[in-house]
């Protein structure tokens, strides 16, 4: 009995790091669909009011994006002089070029 025990550990042990890794690239990868999405948003409001949007905020009032727009893991959002929309302290950005 203890030798099963002990087997069934060592696959658990083995089997979280595992689990938790590909958490992370998921929440990774919707990150990087909302950050698309928003990129085409900030695109659309470019087309519609003929300039590029200083804020997110300035793009929820005028109904270009829900209230607190983020990534689905919590990561917040800016965009940068370009119209390029960024991680707030993060690395991945996307934008029309």
């Amino acid at each position: 009995m203890m030798i099963v025990l002990l087997i069934i550990s060592v696959l658990i042990l083995i089997a979280i790091p595992n689990v938790t890794k590909h958490s992370k690239s998921i929440d990774e990868k919707g990150c990087d669909a909302y950050m698309q999405m928003v990129q085409g948003q900030i695109e659309a409001f470019k087309m519609n009011e003929k300039h590029l949007p200083t804020s997110l905020a300035e793009m929820t009032e005028k109904e270009y994006l829900p209230e607190n727009a983020q990534c689905p893991d919590g990561t917040q959002l800016s965009i940068d002089g370009d119209g390029k929309v960024d991680k707030v302290g993060g690395t991945a950005s996307f934008g029309a070029d």
